[in-house]
Parts: structure tokens; sequence; C-alpha cells
């Protein structure tokens, strides 16, 4: 059983959705006979006819606007020579292609000009050693999306194990996150006519044998939770209709989401059930061979995650147990078996200090190894069992700069790993090893941009209540600080998710090449520095990320680096809603604001797709008390005609079933209607990526960065 299926992509799948809004239960909102303050009329919310996502009237309100945007950029020559230079980058051939093994093949989903949809292959290692590796081509995704006029997009496989002869392959339409799973057979390379076949909805299908699945899925009326994800597990048997799939676990419709997984780790075969009350609230149950749901007796707070004979906690909050005291952001383990025979003696594979935090953990066959954030840097160690407790080590040949990733190779066969090495200009590198041996380079992307007179720096910025906030900054060596540099501040600070420096070649050319500098803030709310972190902006201390967010773009400004008049924001998701806020409550800090994907009326936010999953990081607007807070970091509330605003792109995507589009379409009415400086661009495909191939993610770049340029070099 996977962390990253368990713990990580909950997190992401979590901020996914159903097509449309769904209502709160009166149990977690005020009495059914009492108005709740998200149910507004059309006379309080004279846009609210734009959450009707493929409404003729609001389809034609976006057209009008992306036309107006279009016609503004697209006669530029200097913004189709940025869009193909970006598309040449994301189409290079000199891309990494990342693998996945199975048994004794390397896989590998791979997007280029000649395949825009995406050809799903394989390779051996012997062959992906070398710079061109010969691919054995398994599935041609612009092939079938042809053929059956869908416009499929790739969205995972699992194959079924020890003879990886058949896979369950995830396709969704047009980038939304609802996805169809479809068997396929892997010797054939084709799809099982009358095979294994989950209709379109959020949920999953995953292998337990070869004639059987667990299935979470939408099965008709009341299955689904007011989240919009399945609140049934259920074993469902070849040959039988999906409807007579035989009941694990029902969760209650107030519950974010409930899955059935089966761990095929090699004599250690398990299956569970996890059940996502809300955010950072879950239960996990062990489904013994009697078909008995036994729950493992732990904090709902914690990551629990089994691997092998072991199982392990990530802590989010202090616990104490048995009279010993673990401290919130440690990751302890313990011999499965132990703990469901009672024991709870743990042993402390990781603590956290002041200035470190768990990034992340995972095993090969004989070892264990954690990644560690000191002050946003990481750090490798080897944990191995021994007699006297577990043994801890730096990861030999480990480097010591930039952002670092390790990943089992095969955790089951081996002790290799695959190790990646990043930063803002050091171009990608891939490396090879085994435990105990120093790695080897397997694959480095080339400089797509110069990046010799650059250099990254960190630096720290004191936000109101005192807090030193860490923010990376990548400019030329020989700044001057003559507050004349178009800057670029990104951020996030939400959902305990970290931003560490990583290389990108899109923002190398259209950026930093271009005389601008790029700063990324590690504000509260992140994972930066683990649970503390995060929690330390949650819900109604939600204003702390703005506030550290600012207090980063005053540091740029009293250092000399910038101004307001050429210092610019970005962000996406809850990023895009931080650029809300910042504009709306600091808008003399920015000159210009691209605002992606945005959360950003926060009094119907739950409501709208995904929205009811979020209530544990922001609140919810119809609970006694919570909209007081909540309204105080909701800029459609808060936007005013009598302001001046630094000028605002939005982007969305219609087919974003997310983060409801009607977030940045409402924005951009009520904006428009008071005179401010507005664009918008609204995708019809690609979900909430906002793109569905590397052509519309080349143009949502360049719209972004033109836009930039326009509104800070010059000023």
């Amino acid at each position: 059983m996977s962390k990253q299926f368990f713990m990580k992509t909950v997190l992401t799948a979590s901020l996914a959705a159903l097509t449309w809004a769904y209502p709160v239960q009166a149990d977690e909102t005020t009495s059914d006979s009492t108005k709740k303050v998200s149910d507004v009329t059309e006379k309080e919310d004279p846009y609210l006819w734009l959450e009707d996502v493929t409404g003729d009237k609001a389809l034609n309100w976006v057209k009008e606007r992306n036309a107006k945007t279009q016609g503004e950029f697209e006669s530029k020559p200097e913004f189709n020579k940025l869009k193909d230079d970006l598309l040449e980058i994301l189409n290079s051939k000199e891309r990494i292609p990342f693998v996945t093994k199975y048994g004794e093949h390397y896989y590998n989903f791979w997007k280029d000009e000649k395949n825009e949809r995406g050809v799903w292959r394989r390779t051996t290692l012997e062959e992906y050693r070398k710079a061109e590796p010969k691919w054995e081509v398994v599935l041609d995704l612009d092939a079938v999306a042809t053929a059956e006029k869908e416009n499929w997009v790739w969205s995972g496989v699992q194959l079924l194990r020890p003879g990886y002869k058949r896979a369950l392959i995830n396709l969704s339409r047009g980038g939304a996150d609802a996805t169809v799973t479809r068997e396929f057979d892997m010797e054939t390379k084709s799809f099982v006519k009358d095979g294994f076949y989950r209709p379109e909805a959020k949920g999953s299908l995953g292998w337990i044998d070869e004639n059987t699945v667990f299935v979470s899925t939408d099965f008709g009326d009341g299955s689904m939770t007011t989240s919009g994800y399945p609140r049934l597990a259920k074993r469902w048997k070849r040959g039988t209709p999906i409807e007579k799939a035989e009941l694990i676990y029902e969760g209650v419709p107030t519950d974010m989401s409930v899955s059935a997984i089966h761990d095929d780790t090699p004599g250690f075969e398990r299956n569970f059930v996890s059940r996502n009350l809300a955010f950072y609230n879950d239960e996990l149950y062990w489904l013994n061979p009697e078909g008995k749901l036994i729950k493992i007796d732990a904090p709902n707070t914690a990551n629990k995650n089994v691997i092998r004979e072991y199982l392990t906690l990530e802590l989010r909050d202090a616990w104490e147990v048995e009279g010993n005291k673990y401290a919130a952001g440690s990751l302890l383990v313990i011999k499965f078996d132990d703990f469901i025979a009672g024991k709870r003696k743990f042993d402390v594979a990781f603590e956290p200090s002041e200035n470190t935090s768990l990034a992340s953990y995972g095993a090969t066959k004989d070892h264990f190894y954690i990644n560690v954030l000191e002050d946003v840097k990481n750090r490798i160690y080897v944990l191995t069992p021994t007699p006297d407790g577990w043994k801890r080590e730096p990861l030999t040949g480990a480097p010591q700069f930039g952002t670092v990733s390790v990943s089992a190779v095969d955790s089951d066969e081996s002790n290799d790993y695959f190790l990646t090495v990043t930063d803002y200009i050091t171009p990608t590198t891939l490396m090879i090893g085994s435990i105990g041996k120093a790695p080897e380079k397997l694959k480095q992307l080339p400089a797509y941009f110069d990046a010799s007179d650059l250099q990254i720096t960190q630096n720290f910025a004191t936000s109101d209540d005192g807090t030193k906030v860490p923010y990376f900054m990548v400019a030329k060596k020989n700044i001057k600080l003559d507050g004349s540099n178009p800057t670029l501040l990104y951020g996030y600070g939400g959902f305990e998710i970290s931003l560490t420096p990583s290389y990108s070649g899109s923002v190398g050319r259209a950026w930093l090449t271009q005389g601008g500098v790029y700063v990324v803030a590690n504000i509260r709310g992140g994972g930066e520095y683990g649970p503390r972190w995060h929690q330390a902006a949650l819900k109604a201390n939600r204003l702390r990320a703005y506030e550290d967010f600012a207090a980063v773009a005053k540091d740029l400004v009293s250092r000399g680096v910038t101004k307001p008049e050429r210092l610019g924001i970005q962000g996406g998701s809850n990023g895009g809603l931080l650029v809300g806020n910042m504009f709306t409550l600091y808008p003399n800090l920015f000159s210009a604001a691209v605002c992606q994907v945005p959360l950003l009326d926060m009094k119907r936010f739950h409501l709208l797709l995904a929205g009811a999953s979020w209530m544990a990081e922001y609140g919810n607007p119809d609970k006694d008390g919570e909209w007081d807070f909540i309204k105080t970091y909701s800029p459609y509330q808060n936007v005013k005609a009598n302001t001046k605003y630094p000028t605002v792109l939005f982007t969305t995507s219609t087919r974003d079933d997310r983060v409801h589009p009607g977030h940045a379409r409402k924005m951009m009415a009520r904006m428009e209607e008071q005179g401010h400086a507005v664009k918008y661009y609204e995708n019809i495909e690609g979900g909430h990526g906002g793109s569905a191939n590397n052509k519309q993610a080349a143009y949502m770049q360049a719209l972004a960065y033109s836009f930039l340029k326009q509104q800070l070099f010059g000023k």
C-alpha cells in the first residue's frame, strides 16, 4: 500500500470535484428553517448565472471576453514567437522521459508535437540508459481519441501483478477530474471487450486479482458525498454487473470520500478501506482474511500507511499513548502485526526541529528512506532496521544542493532507487543508485535558457506577527538594487504543500532571460516547516498567509529589488485565492496579477464542485460564526468600485471540475462592471491544470508572461 496512493493523492484528489454543486448537509450548517449565508439570490449576486458552466448565456459571455483577450495578444508578433518558443520546450525530445517499473519493463507516458494526446510506451533498463532508447508503444492515445471521436486525456494506469498482462487505464474527457476506467490487454495491446469498465465519474477501480476488483464510483442517487466523491466501496467480480458488486463499506454523505485498496506486495498482501471524513481527518481499516473490518486505532489526523511488515504514522498533531509523547510532524514505525495485537511501542523514524520537517518517505526492499526539509533544502537519509533499533545515515552520494527527491525503483525486489535533482537554474538530472552505493547519472535536461549570469538566493522576510518567512529569489548576479527590476512573485500557501526550487524552461525563457526577477514565497499554509506551518494559517488564521506574502513583497521593495510599479504576482487554485486576496487587501503593493483557476467567492465555495471537501482548510460559511472570519478573505465580496487595483488577468477552464470556473467568471464580471482594468481567458479544455495538451499549455503560459511583461516592463 503506497503512501502516494493513500496520502498524497488523497490530498490532490480531494481538490477534485463532480460536475455541479452539492448542498451542505443540515447538521453541518444552521437549521433548515434558517436562511444560510450562502443562500444568495440573483438580486444579491447578479452574476449567479455565470455558475451555469455550459449554459448558452454563460458561454457566450466567455466567448466575448476570450475574443477580446485573444485579439489584444495574438496580433502581436512577440506573443506568437513566445508561444512557439514555449511549445518547442514542451515538445522537446530532450525532455527526461521519467519511468515507472512494472516487471521487466520501464513505462513512460509521452507527449510531443507528433503525439499531441500522448503515447504510453515501454523499454528495458538497458535501452533506457541510452541517449535515445528504443521504445515499444503500448497505447497510442491520439489514435484512440481519433477513432472514438473523444478528447481523451491520460489519467493513469494500474497493472495486475505478478504477470502484468492486464491493466486498468484511466482516461478523462478534456482533462477533467472525472474519469472512465477500462481494462486493457498488455499482450494484444487493446482494450478488453466486455472487460472491467467504470463509467465516467469521480472514483477508482483497482485490482485484487485477475477476476476481482475494488470499485468506488457513482452508483446512482445517494452514492456520492457532498464533495462529489464516492461514499461506497465495493468488491466486483468479473462477469457480473457492476450494480451487483458486493458492498464492503458505506460512508455517510458528509464524508469526503471512501475507497478500498488491495496491497499487492508479495508476501504481505492485504486489503484496506480508507474513509476520509474531511481533509486531515481519515480512518483506515484492515479488511482481514475473515472479512472483518479492523480499524487502525490511531489519530484521525495522522497519515497512516502500511509498508511490507510495518505500519507508519505521520503525525499532524502531538500524540500521547501509553505514557509516551510524540511531537506533531513525527514519523512513527511499528510492526503491523504488533500494532494489531495491541502493542504501542513505536520507533521514531523522524522528529522535527524548529527548522526541519518531513517532506516525504518511502522504502526499498531492505531500507526506509526519509526526505527532510531543512529551511526548505532537502536532505536524504537511509533508515535500516537492526536488533538495536533503526540505524540512520545520509544517502551515499546524495547532492547537497538543489531540490532532491528519491523513489524506489522496485521496492519489493531491490534496494535500487531513482534520484531527481533540480533547482531554478540547473537543468534537472535523473540518477539511479542502490542503497550504499553512489548514484550514477541516467538523464539530464538540456539548458533551455542561458543561466550563466543568474544566481539563486534565499532570504527571510518578517511577517506582521514577527514570524520569519523564507523566500527564494532568482536574479542576475550583478542585480542593481535600485527598485527598477520587473519582478514576479509566486506563491501558494495552503493544504500543507511545499514550494521547493525546480527547473522550468518556460520561466527561464519567458521571464528570467528577458530581465525579470523570479521570487517564490514559502508562506504559512504550506508544508515547508511541517504541520505547524500549515496549521498556522487555517480557517480563522488564514490572513496570516496573506500577511506573509505581503511581507515578502515589502521586503523586496525595501531591499531595492523592485517597486510596486514593477511587481507582479501569480498563483493558481488555492494560489488563485491568494492572488485575489493580495490585490483586494494590498492593492498598492503590486501592479499586475495573474489569477489562475482561482477560488474567489468564499461565500459559496462549499456549494460548488468539490468545495465541501475544503471546509477543513477554510471553514464553513454556513456554520455559526465562521462567515465572520471567512468574509475577511473572500475577494468576490471585498472588491470595491472606489479602489484602484493592479491590472488582473483571470484564466480558468470550462472543463475544470475541481475549482468551479464560476469563481473567475463572476470576479471578472464584477470588476469589469466596477470599471477596473481586467482581462479574461477561459480555455474550453484542460480541467484544473488549465490545458489538455502542450499547444494549450504553451498558449496559456505565453498569455500570462506576455501580460506580465506588458504591465511591468518599462514602468
